[in-house]
């Protein structure tokens, strides 16, 4: 399951461009929450505390809980707005979730036992093809990420997400295929001396 983040926030009294401005010239990051058949809550967080938490890896697939006026909200952030020039955050989008809420995300992908890839310990190279994995899932059942054993598989061997465990509850968005993560590739050495042996 993925950890839950808390975040306080302020009430903002008006939505549109001149309180959103406002709203940065005082230090604070406009928001707003939505979703679960409730209406949009407009709010505002404090920069630096979100900054800090928005660097931390996985942003996108924790969860947060934001205290509004004393209530708390179980959000899930699905979109960031960036100044083009300092790459501050401009506005930032929170989708309401519960116990119920199936969602899509995009989660990261860890690649273990390396150890006992007989490609690798030949000197074969991880060539990773997704970093992330888009799956659906229960809120609450959100992975921190995807673990992928590298264990037997050789030079030339490709990993696809068949080969992957998923989590209870947890599926890949895209079903029609057994697609690639990963392949165990030749680094440069190994290949010019298989070729000196094939001419040979």
């Amino acid at each position: 399951m993925t950890k839950v983040i808390a975040l306080a926030a302020e009430l903002r009294a008006r939505a549109g461009k001149g309180t959103a401005r406002q709203t940065r010239r005082d230090g604070r990051v406009p928001a707003v929450i939505y979703g679960n058949k409730q209406a949009p809550l407009t709010i505002s967080l404090n920069e630096r505390e979100f900054v800090r938490v928005l660097h931390q890896p996985g942003f996108f697939t924790h969860l947060f809980d934001v205290t509004v006026d004393g209530a708390t909200h179980r959000v899930l952030p699905r979109d960031v707005q960036f100044h083009p020039v300092t790459d501050l955050p401009l506005h930032v989008d929170f989708l309401r979730v519960s116990s119920e809420t199936r969602i899509t995300v995009n989660v990261p992908v860890e690649f273990v036992d390396q150890e006992k890839s007989p490609g690798l310990k030949r000197g074969g190279v991880l060539n990773i093809v997704r970093h992330d994995v888009e799956v659906t899932c229960g809120a609450d059942d959100i992975p921190e990420h995807l673990t992928i054993s590298c264990e037997g598989f050789d030079v030339g061997a490709s990993i696809h997400i068949s080969a992957v465990k998923m989590p209870a509850g947890v599926t890949p968005t895209i079903t029609d295929r057994d697609f690639t993560v990963a392949t165990i590739v030749a680094p440069s050495g190994l290949k010019s001396e298989e070729g000196a042996e094939a001419t040979a």
